[in-house]
């Protein structure tokens, strides 16, 4: 591993832009991940590293949307303790389950969840009808999306942002608030496993995190200056980039399936 200047510089720039893509509409792993395998970690330590920086990011986010009055503490114990435990559970199976089925689902996933944002004309900062009740959403939503979080990573914030905008009916940018907390909580179980597994790169992790915190306070004040306006387009971006960029990885199946078919 290269620890020169100009290495720990490019993973700076490279967490900061994923700080700053966090704290509006989530998928900063998208940037972070594939840096920190250009710099020579093996895909283990990348995502164990990647937790260690992507936590000071979320963790600034979710301060922020917490100072605006924006996080209600008493609507998410249930769910804060679902996303840890399945975070956990998450980052002890990266080790032993195999990953193709995520490589095949994550992007069909994402792409929907797209083209949900894009075409919703309900979408607002305004908080609308609730169509599944907590227990049910904690189950069918926060247990795999935050297992995936602890597995991977990468477009787990579009869907918990999917899922508490379609399901729970609340605004956009409450929404945002909701995710940076459950986003935080996955992330805190799944790092904290990796830790005691001693797979992080601390000298890497920690001068990305002072940069996540950074990027992720710009882009949540951004976020919350401007609201759907700017949080709605930023999701469809980013779901769609996340979704592309596992399509391009010569070892998904399924890009193999499309280039045969088309």
């Amino acid at each position: 591993m290269d620890s020169s200047f100009d290495l720990l510089a490019l993973l700076a720039l490279a967490a900061f832009a994923a700080g700053f893509v966090d704290g509006i509409a989530g998928g900063g792993g998208l940037i972070t991940i594939p840096a920190l395998l250009m710099a020579g970690l093996d895909p283990v330590s990348a995502i164990a590293t990647n937790k260690l920086q992507g936590v000071f990011g979320t963790g600034s986010a979710l301060y922020a949307y917490m100072r605006r009055g924006l996080v209600v503490w008493r609507e998410l114990p249930v769910m804060l303790g679902a996303a840890l435990l399945a975070g956990a559970c998450g980052a002890v199976a990266v080790q032993s389950l195999p990953s193709d089925w995520l490589r095949v689902l994550v992007p069909v996933l994402l792409t929907l969840a797209a083209l949900y944002f894009a075409f919703s004309p309900a979408l607002s900062d305004a908080d609308a009808h609730k169509r599944l009740g907590l227990a049910g959403f904690t189950v069918c939503l926060v247990c795999p999306v935050a297992f995936y979080d602890g597995f991977f990573g990468p477009g787990a914030g579009s869907f918990y942002m999917l899922g508490i905008v379609a399901l729970l009916g609340f605004g956009v940018l409450r929404a945002s608030a909701k995710t940076k907390a459950l986003n935080f909580a996955s992330n805190l179980a799944s790092l904290t496993y990796f830790l005691s597994q001693g797979l992080a790169v601390w000298s890497y992790g920690l001068v990305m995190a002072v940069s996540a915190i950074a990027g992720a306070q710009v882009g949540t004040r951004l976020a919350i200056r401007h609201g759907v306006r700017l949080i709605k387009p930023m999701l469809v971006l980013i779901c769609l980039a996340v979704a592309v960029r596992l399509l391009l990885d010569p070892a998904n199946p399924l890009r193999a399936f499309l280039m045969a078919a088309f």
